[in-house]
């Protein structure tokens, strides 16, 4: 029979070759690893800095702006936490501007106005501007929190998506880290500069990010809902680990918006109903199906327990954690909160290279165990300290730093970054951008509200009281995620739905397309349509097939 070629550029510039015997059989000359989407994945990944450098730089900042502009606690509670409930506007707003303009320019978006807020804070001078600047720069952290993710799991290809989707929190942790060493040098400036050059530069690296990212391809699950599908070919051709893969995306994202799989012209016309949003937030909060609301339930709960569980008040309030468990000097305070940042940045590197070996639910599970452990040994010994206020319980106050930092280890190996990845690759492709968006919002609500309340949280019932809290917050999560969530690893973006809409059930649809994958995790490789449809169609469920107008 015939012999089909197909051809695609690599990143390297290089050709790599295909064909089909029209039997239905392919080769390729599959990558070990696509350099490409690596690139652009790191390149969108990196806008995430300035989020992590906002939450770890105010943690040091905050000592010298209340001693500078004479401000409350309270007032310092709200500069800091203030910022992740502003974000929930910039999260809500995401999600309709990456619809309508695409990935890549939102990702723009959030760093030119990272940068506004940033001159704001480093040149404001006196409380109500900083607010304003607070403000300005809560917009953008919500516009990268929410979009980050989202480009890097549409550019993914599903073998390494989890690796690759990961990255937003390797450089969340980054920012964090260099936060921590700006509090650090800046220290010794004079008071009145020092926390303004501590906040005011990090509007340097927006600008370099912002200019960078315009090197990127747009996301190809993008252009495809906007008719654009020879542009959308391209994109994958180069993201994909083989030609064969590239091809299956294609049919894949065609079909999930609505194009009919003969149109093959490099545009088409889109109802605008699929390309604009329109009715997105009917399906997905007033008239949901079963399994976009389990869908929902899984995306929300992740997102809401990352936060609940106190991990951005210990890396905002780890100095004033280290003071109350014994640590007096400033600067061995901030020395402490530096090797805080140290933990965050080496362990997200666990799940970095092991989510898409191991899965999602098993890094998961181990994470927020060894959370909830750390967290209720950590409230232990500060407890020891309270009941010791003139005593020397230096083991106390050595224990204190270690569960400080496993605390931080344990959730960036698992948790932390698992939240992104699993909330941005379960919604189907003309949900997902305002269901992470949602995501989001309960993301920086409760992280605010952490953030804004643990002052307060821990004069009302004592420091050990709150981190006993988080414990029990951190052990139901754990309950909530076994229960709740499928295992996503290897799935297609398209394929999703079948684990959905089962609260109990999903173990048993997980056993049935391993079973037809021949017992095995299906290769990312390949189209997993079939078997999902195979198992749909067996259990007379084939109208959840959510992507399918």
């Amino acid at each position: 029979m015939a012999e089909h070629k197909f051809g695609a550029e690599d990143p390297q510039g290089s050709f790599s070759y295909g064909s089909s015997n029209g039997d239905g059989e392919a080769w390729n000359r599959p990558r070990k690893r696509n350099t490409y989407a690596f690139a652009c994945t790191i390149l969108a990944s990196m806008t995430s800095i300035l989020i992590g450098y906002d939450g770890g730089v105010m943690s040091g900042a905050a000592k010298f702006i209340q001693e500078d502009l004479n401000v409350s606690d309270v007032e310092i509670e709200i500069l800091s936490g203030s910022i992740n409930v502003y974000s929930l506007i910039g999260s809500a707003m995401a999600g309709r501007t990456s619809d309508y303009v695409g990935r890549r320019y939102t990702i723009v978006i959030a760093g030119a106005i990272f940068f506004v807020g940033a001159l704001f804070m480093g040149l404001a001078s006196n409380y109500a501007l900083l607010t304003v600047g607070r403000f300005v720069a809560g917009i953008g952290t919500g516009y990268a929190l929410m979009i980050a993710p989202v480009y890097s799991t549409e550019v993914a290809p599903a073998s390494s998506r989890g690796f690759l989707t990961s990255f937003p929190e390797i450089f969340i942790n980054a920012g964090v880290l260099l936060g921590y060493i700006s509090n650090y040098g800046f220290s010794y400036l004079p008071l009145n500069l020092g926390w303004r050059f501590m906040l005011g530069i990090g509007a340097i690296p927006s600008v370099v990010l912002a200019i960078g990212v315009l090197a990127m391809p747009e996301s190809p699950r993008w252009l495809v809902m906007q008719g654009r599908l020879g542009e959308a070919r391209k994109v994958l051709y180069r993201t994909s680990e083989s030609n064969d893969e590239a091809e299956d995306r294609l049919a894949d994202i065609k079909e999930a918006a609505g194009i009919p799989p003969e149109c093959d012209e490099d545009v088409v016309q889109v109802v605008k109903k699929q390309s604009s949003g329109s009715g997105v937030w009917k399906e997905l909060l007033l008239h949901p199906t079963p399994t976009v609301r389990h869908i929902l339930i899984a995306a929300v709960g992740i997102q809401f327990f990352q936060q609940a569980s106190g991990v951005d008040t210990v890396v905002l309030y780890s100095p004033r954690i280290f003071a109350k468990a014994g640590l007096k000097s400033s600067e061995k305070q901030l020395l402490a909160t530096v090797a805080v940042g140290f933990s965050k940045t080496v362990c997200v590197l666990v799940s970095i290279f092991y989510l898409d070996r191991f899965g999602r639910r098993p890094l998961l599970l181990a994470s927020v165990g060894g959370m909830v452990l750390s967290l209720f040994t950590l409230a232990t010994a500060l407890l020891v300290v309270d009941n010791n206020p003139e005593g020397d319980v230096t083991w106390a106050l050595i224990v204190c730093i270690v569960t400080v930092l496993t605390f931080v280890g344990t959730f960036e190996m698992g948790l932390g970054p698992i939240a992104w990845v699993y909330s941005s690759e379960i919604f189907p492709l003309r949900l997902r951008a305002q269901g992470a968006a949602i995501g989001v919002a309960v993301n920086r609500l409760m992280s605010g509200l952490n953030s804004m309340t643990f002052i307060s949280l821990y004069e009302a019932i004592s420091i050990s009281g709150a981190f006993y809290l988080y414990a029990s917050i951190a052990f139901a999560s754990w309950v909530f995620f076994f229960v709740m969530l499928p295992e996503t690893q290897g799935r297609t973006l398209e394929d999703m739905d079948v684990l959905f809409g089962g609260y109990h059930k999903w173990r048993s649809a997980t056993k049935k397309i391993n079973h037809n994958h021949g017992g095995a995790v299906p290769d990312s490789s390949s189209n997993n349509s079939t078997a999902s449809e195979a198992l749909l169609a067996s259990e007379g469920s084939s109208d959840k097939r959510l992507e399918t107008p």
